[in-house]
Protein backbone atom coordinates (compact mmCIF):
# COMPACT_ATOMS: atom_id res chain seq x y z
CA UNK A 1 0.00 0.00 0.00
CA UNK A 2 2.83 2.36 0.94
CA UNK A 3 4.57 1.52 -2.30
CA UNK A 4 1.41 2.41 -4.24
CA UNK A 5 1.16 5.81 -2.53
CA UNK A 6 4.86 6.41 -3.11
CA UNK A 7 4.42 5.75 -6.83
CA UNK A 8 1.44 8.10 -7.04
CA UNK A 9 3.32 10.81 -5.21
CA UNK A 10 6.32 10.42 -7.48
CA UNK A 11 4.07 10.64 -10.56
CA UNK A 12 2.40 13.77 -9.17
CA UNK A 13 5.77 15.40 -8.49
CA UNK A 14 6.99 14.62 -12.01
CA UNK A 15 3.93 15.98 -13.84
CA UNK A 16 3.38 18.99 -11.59
CA UNK A 17 5.91 21.36 -13.32
CA UNK A 18 4.45 20.66 -16.75
CA UNK A 19 0.90 20.96 -15.44
CA UNK A 20 1.60 24.30 -13.77
CA UNK A 21 3.34 25.56 -16.93
CA UNK A 22 0.41 24.57 -19.18
CA UNK A 23 -2.22 26.01 -16.85
CA UNK A 24 -0.19 29.22 -16.61
CA UNK A 25 -0.16 29.58 -20.39
CA UNK A 26 -3.79 28.58 -21.00
CA UNK A 27 -5.89 29.18 -17.90
CA UNK A 28 -4.20 32.32 -16.58
CA UNK A 29 -4.74 34.46 -19.75
CA UNK A 30 -8.40 33.41 -19.79
CA UNK A 31 -8.84 34.42 -16.16
CA UNK A 32 -7.08 37.75 -16.78
CA UNK A 33 -9.30 38.46 -19.80
CA UNK A 34 -12.37 37.54 -17.74
CA UNK A 35 -11.37 40.00 -15.03
CA UNK A 36 -10.57 42.79 -17.48
CA UNK A 37 -13.97 42.29 -19.11
CA UNK A 38 -15.54 43.74 -15.95
CA UNK A 39 -13.41 46.91 -16.12
CA UNK A 40 -12.91 49.90 -18.38
CA UNK A 41 -9.15 49.24 -18.63
CA UNK A 42 -7.57 51.41 -21.35
CA UNK A 43 -3.93 50.47 -20.92
CA UNK A 44 -3.23 52.98 -18.12
CA UNK A 45 -6.12 53.21 -15.68
CA UNK A 46 -9.01 50.96 -14.96
CA UNK A 47 -12.22 51.00 -12.95
CA UNK A 48 -14.42 48.08 -12.06
CA UNK A 49 -17.68 48.31 -14.03
CA UNK A 50 -19.37 45.05 -13.20
CA UNK A 51 -21.56 43.90 -16.09
CA UNK A 52 -21.65 47.28 -17.88
CA UNK A 53 -19.48 46.09 -20.79
CA UNK A 54 -21.74 43.10 -21.37
CA UNK A 55 -24.88 45.27 -21.15
CA UNK A 56 -23.38 47.64 -23.71
CA UNK A 57 -22.54 44.75 -26.04
CA UNK A 58 -25.91 43.04 -25.78
CA UNK A 59 -28.19 46.10 -25.89
CA UNK A 60 -26.32 48.97 -27.57
CA UNK A 61 -23.72 47.53 -29.95
CA UNK A 62 -25.16 46.61 -33.38
CA UNK A 63 -21.66 46.03 -34.78
CA UNK A 64 -21.14 43.14 -32.36
CA UNK A 65 -24.32 41.46 -33.57
CA UNK A 66 -23.45 42.01 -37.22
CA UNK A 67 -20.00 40.54 -36.50
CA UNK A 68 -21.64 37.50 -34.91
CA UNK A 69 -24.04 37.22 -37.87
CA UNK A 70 -21.12 37.29 -40.33
CA UNK A 71 -19.31 34.58 -38.36
CA UNK A 72 -22.42 32.37 -38.38
CA UNK A 73 -22.94 33.09 -42.07
CA UNK A 74 -19.39 31.99 -42.87
CA UNK A 75 -19.77 28.82 -40.78
CA UNK A 76 -23.02 27.97 -42.61
CA UNK A 77 -21.35 28.64 -45.98
CA UNK A 78 -18.51 26.29 -45.00
CA UNK A 79 -20.96 23.52 -44.11
CA UNK A 80 -23.49 23.93 -46.92
CA UNK A 81 -21.21 24.91 -49.82
CA UNK A 82 -17.55 24.21 -49.17
CA UNK A 83 -17.78 20.78 -47.53
CA UNK A 84 -20.27 19.11 -49.89
CA UNK A 85 -18.06 20.22 -52.80
CA UNK A 86 -14.95 19.00 -50.95
CA UNK A 87 -16.59 15.60 -50.34
CA UNK A 88 -17.57 15.37 -54.01
CA UNK A 89 -14.05 16.22 -55.17
CA UNK A 90 -12.56 13.74 -52.68
CA UNK A 91 -14.82 10.99 -54.05
CA UNK A 92 -14.06 11.84 -57.68
CA UNK A 93 -10.28 12.27 -57.36
CA UNK A 94 -9.34 8.58 -56.82
CA UNK A 95 -11.15 7.71 -60.06
CA UNK A 96 -9.19 10.16 -62.23
CA UNK A 97 -6.29 7.79 -62.92
CA UNK A 98 -3.02 9.55 -63.67
CA UNK A 99 -4.62 12.93 -62.92
CA UNK A 100 -5.18 11.99 -59.27
CA UNK A 101 -1.85 13.32 -57.96
CA UNK A 102 -2.11 16.48 -60.06
CA UNK A 103 -5.63 17.27 -58.81
CA UNK A 104 -4.61 16.57 -55.24
CA UNK A 105 -1.74 19.05 -55.45
CA UNK A 106 -3.67 21.75 -57.32
CA UNK A 107 -6.61 21.66 -54.91
CA UNK A 108 -4.34 21.91 -51.88
CA UNK A 109 -2.12 24.73 -53.21
CA UNK A 110 -4.29 27.66 -51.93
CA UNK A 111 -4.09 26.27 -48.42
CA UNK A 112 -0.30 26.36 -48.26
CA UNK A 113 0.12 29.87 -49.68
CA UNK A 114 0.49 32.69 -47.18
CA UNK A 115 -2.78 34.36 -46.23
CA UNK A 116 -1.15 37.72 -46.93
CA UNK A 117 -0.30 36.68 -50.50
CA UNK A 118 -3.71 35.21 -51.27
CA UNK A 119 -5.50 38.19 -49.73
CA UNK A 120 -3.50 40.67 -51.79
CA UNK A 121 -4.09 38.55 -54.90
CA UNK A 122 -7.86 38.65 -54.39
CA UNK A 123 -7.79 42.37 -53.59
CA UNK A 124 -6.18 42.86 -57.00
CA UNK A 125 -8.70 40.59 -58.71
CA UNK A 126 -11.72 42.22 -57.06
CA UNK A 127 -10.54 45.82 -57.25
CA UNK A 128 -13.10 48.17 -58.81
CA UNK A 129 -10.37 50.27 -60.48
CA UNK A 130 -8.06 47.66 -61.99
CA UNK A 131 -9.56 44.31 -60.99
CA UNK A 132 -9.35 41.36 -63.36
CA UNK A 133 -12.88 40.18 -62.57
CA UNK A 134 -14.59 43.36 -63.71
CA UNK A 135 -12.42 43.44 -66.84
CA UNK A 136 -13.34 39.85 -67.75
CA UNK A 137 -17.04 40.61 -67.21
CA UNK A 138 -16.76 43.60 -69.52
CA UNK A 139 -14.90 41.58 -72.19
CA UNK A 140 -17.60 38.88 -72.30
CA UNK A 141 -20.43 41.41 -72.54
CA UNK A 142 -21.55 41.36 -68.90
CA UNK A 143 -20.67 44.95 -68.02
CA UNK A 144 -23.88 45.29 -66.02
CA UNK A 145 -22.49 42.68 -63.61
CA UNK A 146 -19.46 44.83 -62.74
CA UNK A 147 -19.39 45.65 -59.05
CA UNK A 148 -17.30 47.23 -56.35
CA UNK A 149 -16.78 43.79 -54.85
CA UNK A 150 -14.99 44.99 -51.72
CA UNK A 151 -16.35 48.53 -51.44
CA UNK A 152 -20.08 47.86 -51.59
CA UNK A 153 -21.43 47.12 -48.05
CA UNK A 154 -24.07 44.79 -49.51
CA UNK A 155 -21.58 42.69 -51.47
CA UNK A 156 -18.27 42.84 -49.58
CA UNK A 157 -19.23 40.17 -47.04
CA UNK A 158 -19.96 37.66 -49.81
CA UNK A 159 -16.58 38.42 -51.41
CA UNK A 160 -14.90 37.72 -48.07
CA UNK A 161 -16.87 34.48 -47.62
CA UNK A 162 -15.90 33.31 -51.10
CA UNK A 163 -12.19 33.99 -50.54
CA UNK A 164 -12.24 32.31 -47.10
CA UNK A 165 -13.90 29.21 -48.59
CA UNK A 166 -11.46 29.18 -51.51
CA UNK A 167 -8.44 29.32 -49.23
CA UNK A 168 -9.69 26.71 -46.73
CA UNK A 169 -11.02 24.30 -49.35
CA UNK A 170 -7.77 22.31 -49.55
CA UNK A 171 -7.73 21.36 -45.87
CA UNK A 172 -11.34 20.14 -45.92
CA UNK A 173 -10.70 18.24 -49.16
CA UNK A 174 -7.53 16.59 -47.85
CA UNK A 175 -9.24 15.26 -44.72
CA UNK A 176 -12.10 13.78 -46.77
CA UNK A 177 -9.67 12.40 -49.34
CA UNK A 178 -7.58 10.71 -46.63
CA UNK A 179 -10.75 9.23 -45.12
CA UNK A 180 -11.93 7.86 -48.46
CA UNK A 181 -8.51 6.38 -49.25
CA UNK A 182 -8.68 4.59 -45.91
CA UNK A 183 -11.85 2.70 -46.83
CA UNK A 184 -10.87 -0.96 -47.40
CA UNK A 185 -11.09 -1.99 -51.07
CA UNK A 186 -12.80 -5.22 -49.99
CA UNK A 187 -15.92 -3.20 -49.24
CA UNK A 188 -16.09 -1.98 -52.84
CA UNK A 189 -15.66 -5.51 -54.15
CA UNK A 190 -18.41 -6.75 -51.84
CA UNK A 191 -20.71 -3.92 -52.92
CA UNK A 192 -20.11 -4.77 -56.60
CA UNK A 193 -20.90 -8.42 -55.92
CA UNK A 194 -24.16 -7.29 -54.30
CA UNK A 195 -25.02 -5.36 -57.46
CA UNK A 196 -24.27 -1.82 -56.27
CA UNK A 197 -22.98 0.75 -58.75
CA UNK A 198 -20.40 3.44 -57.86
CA UNK A 199 -23.07 5.97 -56.89
CA UNK A 200 -24.78 3.51 -54.51
CA UNK A 201 -21.41 2.41 -53.10
CA UNK A 202 -20.39 6.01 -52.34
CA UNK A 203 -23.80 6.92 -50.91
CA UNK A 204 -24.41 3.83 -48.77
CA UNK A 205 -20.90 2.70 -47.86
CA UNK A 206 -18.38 5.53 -48.17
CA UNK A 207 -20.41 8.39 -46.69
CA UNK A 208 -21.50 6.47 -43.54
CA UNK A 209 -17.90 5.40 -42.97
CA UNK A 210 -16.81 8.99 -43.51
CA UNK A 211 -19.15 10.34 -40.83
CA UNK A 212 -16.41 10.76 -38.13
CA UNK A 213 -14.38 12.88 -40.58
CA UNK A 214 -17.48 14.87 -41.56
CA UNK A 215 -18.28 15.57 -37.93
CA UNK A 216 -14.76 16.79 -37.15
CA UNK A 217 -14.69 18.91 -40.30
CA UNK A 218 -18.04 20.51 -39.47
CA UNK A 219 -16.88 21.45 -35.98
CA UNK A 220 -13.64 22.86 -37.38
CA UNK A 221 -15.64 24.79 -39.98
CA UNK A 222 -17.82 26.46 -37.38
CA UNK A 223 -14.82 27.38 -35.23
CA UNK A 224 -12.96 28.65 -38.32
CA UNK A 225 -15.92 30.88 -39.16
CA UNK A 226 -15.87 32.38 -35.68
CA UNK A 227 -12.12 33.00 -35.54
CA UNK A 228 -11.82 34.39 -39.06
CA UNK A 229 -9.32 37.23 -38.83
CA UNK A 230 -6.41 37.43 -41.25
CA UNK A 231 -8.28 37.43 -44.56
CA UNK A 232 -10.80 40.02 -43.38
CA UNK A 233 -8.17 42.25 -41.83
CA UNK A 234 -5.97 42.19 -44.93
CA UNK A 235 -8.75 42.62 -47.50
CA UNK A 236 -11.21 45.08 -45.95
CA UNK A 237 -10.16 45.74 -42.36
CA UNK A 238 -13.79 45.10 -41.38
CA UNK A 239 -15.19 47.76 -43.72
CA UNK A 240 -16.91 49.24 -45.55
CA UNK A 241 -19.11 50.60 -42.74
CA UNK A 242 -18.26 47.56 -40.55
CA UNK A 243 -20.13 45.32 -43.01
CA UNK A 244 -17.35 42.69 -42.99
CA UNK A 245 -16.53 42.74 -39.31
CA UNK A 246 -16.12 39.36 -37.67
CA UNK A 247 -15.82 38.75 -33.94
CA UNK A 248 -12.03 38.48 -34.07
CA UNK A 249 -11.54 41.64 -36.16
CA UNK A 250 -14.04 43.60 -34.09
CA UNK A 251 -12.32 42.47 -30.89
CA UNK A 252 -8.98 43.60 -32.32
CA UNK A 253 -10.29 46.99 -33.43
CA UNK A 254 -11.92 47.76 -30.07
CA UNK A 255 -8.94 46.61 -27.99
CA UNK A 256 -5.94 47.74 -30.04
CA UNK A 257 -7.28 50.48 -32.32
CA UNK A 258 -9.62 52.19 -29.85
CA UNK A 259 -7.63 51.22 -26.73
CA UNK A 260 -10.71 49.77 -25.00
CA UNK A 261 -9.04 46.69 -23.55
CA UNK A 262 -11.82 46.07 -21.03
CA UNK A 263 -14.50 46.19 -23.71
CA UNK A 264 -12.38 44.05 -26.04
CA UNK A 265 -11.88 41.51 -23.25
CA UNK A 266 -15.67 41.28 -22.81
CA UNK A 267 -15.97 40.53 -26.54
CA UNK A 268 -13.21 37.90 -26.24
CA UNK A 269 -15.04 36.20 -23.35
CA UNK A 270 -18.24 36.05 -25.41
CA UNK A 271 -16.15 34.86 -28.37
CA UNK A 272 -14.87 31.88 -26.35
CA UNK A 273 -18.36 31.23 -24.95
CA UNK A 274 -19.97 31.09 -28.40
CA UNK A 275 -17.20 28.80 -29.73
CA UNK A 276 -17.65 26.37 -26.83
CA UNK A 277 -21.44 26.49 -27.12
CA UNK A 278 -21.44 25.81 -30.85
CA UNK A 279 -18.86 23.04 -30.50
CA UNK A 280 -21.03 21.31 -27.90
CA UNK A 281 -24.13 21.73 -30.05
CA UNK A 282 -22.36 20.40 -33.14
CA UNK A 283 -21.04 17.40 -31.23
CA UNK A 284 -24.52 16.66 -29.91
CA UNK A 285 -26.19 17.02 -33.30
CA UNK A 286 -23.60 14.86 -35.07
CA UNK A 287 -23.13 12.36 -32.26
CA UNK A 288 -24.95 9.42 -33.84
CA UNK A 289 -24.26 7.34 -36.93
CA UNK A 290 -20.52 7.08 -36.46
CA UNK A 291 -19.18 4.55 -38.93
CA UNK A 292 -16.33 2.15 -38.39
CA UNK A 293 -13.75 0.84 -40.79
Amino acid sequence: MNKLWMEKRNIAVLIMPGLVFILGLILLPILVALYLSFTNYDGVDYRFLGLDNYKEIFFHDPVFWSSLRNAVLLGVAFILLQHPLAILMAIVTPHTGRWERFLRVVIFIPSIISTFVTSQMWVSILSVQYGLLNRVLADIGLSSWKQDWLGNPDIAIFSIIFVAMWQGFGYAYLLYYAGIKGVPSELYEAAVVDGANKWQYNLRVVLPLLSPVIRINFVLAVVAGFKQMETVFLMTGGGPANSTQFLATYLYSKAFRDGLFGYGSAISVLFVFFCLLLTLLMNRLLKKDVGEF
